[in-house]
């Protein structure tokens, strides 16, 4: 879906590249995660793929083509979700996506169906102006959706958002790749990129430091030990055990046999502590 090699990007008024010399491929149906600080170069690189900025160097193929041979006809392929709200204030929520609706040709969703899946269908005619940031949010996400595209571009599409609105876009993100479209995700939230991923790729100062999958990033950087918490004396103690000769191992067999255990994990690195290891940078 996604060949990009040797791509950069200098602003006019910057120091350095914003996105420099980077290479990745995004195959059909994945969730490619796109992760860094704020900064980094991330929003560069999207606006780059979705045309916003067209004066780079290297190469850049979606869907098949070069991306500068694509006309008008791309937008009908790709959907767009900006990490801030871009909606137009004076109409309604239902009407924001009744006049995007207009703008596609192919086959499109009904603007009521989607408003129902995030929870806007009371709000439909409701002016935007009068929405929350995460509400504003969740009609950008949706309006991403309209025309049934191939390719989802989506920047921070959680920002804002209370927990269980946040749960629904997840979940509408997980359903769009159960349909086989391909989802590239720019975020900076460690815990999205970890539930929702196939594979992500570190961004540092414009430059891919790192890309794999988060599972095998965790087992590589993780501790391989496991932790148990069990209660003695009334008191809640924790053991670690290393994983090697774990099922020999008298000590934890005891336990586990004879106190009382409330839990048993593994010690495995979460994607922001493998972030900041790999880099020396935080993520800000």
């Amino acid at each position: 879906m996604l060949e990009v090699t040797g791509l950069s990007y200098k602003y006019p008024a910057g120091r350095e590249p914003a996105v420099n010399n980077a290479s990745f491929t995004v195959e059909k149906g994945e969730i490619f995660g796109f992760l860094g600080p704020s900064g980094a170069g991330k929003s560069t690189a999207q606006k780059i793929l979705i045309g916003l900025l067209s004066d780079y160097r290297g190469a850049v193929r979606v869907l098949g083509r070069d991306l500068k041979s694509w006309g008008k006809e791309y937008y009908e392929k790709i959907g767009v979700s900006f990490e801030l709200p871009n909606n137009f204030q004076k109409l309604t929520g239902l009407e924001n996506l009744q006049f995007f609706h207009a703008l596609f040709a192919g086959e499109k969703e009904e603007p009521e169906r989607l408003l129902e899946m995030v929870g806007l269908a009371e709000d439909a005619q409701t002016k935007v102006a009068n929405y929350s940031k995460g509400m504003q949010m969740r009609l950008n996400f949706i309006r991403s959706l309209l025309h049934r595209p191939e390719l989802l571009f989506l920047d921070e599409p959680t920002t804002g958002m209370d927990p269980a609105n946040a749960k629904k876009i997840k979940e509408l993100i997980l359903e769009e790749k159960k349909k086989g479209h391909t989802i590239f995700l720019t975020t900076h939230n460690m815990f999205i990129a970890d539930e929702l991923c196939d594979r992500v790729a570190f961004l540092v100062e414009g430059k891919i430091v790192l890309i794999d999958t988060p599972g095998k990033l965790k087992i590589e950087h993780g501790e391989r030990a496991v932790a148990v918490n069990f209660i003695r004396d009334n008191q809640l103690k924790t053991e670690k055990f290393p994983l090697e000769g774990l099922g020999e191992n008298s000590a934890f067999l005891q336990i586990i046999r004879q106190e009382k255990v409330q839990t048993i994990h593994t010690l495995e690195s979460t994607l922001e502590d493998i972030f900041i290891k790999v880099t020396g940078r935080k993520l800000l």
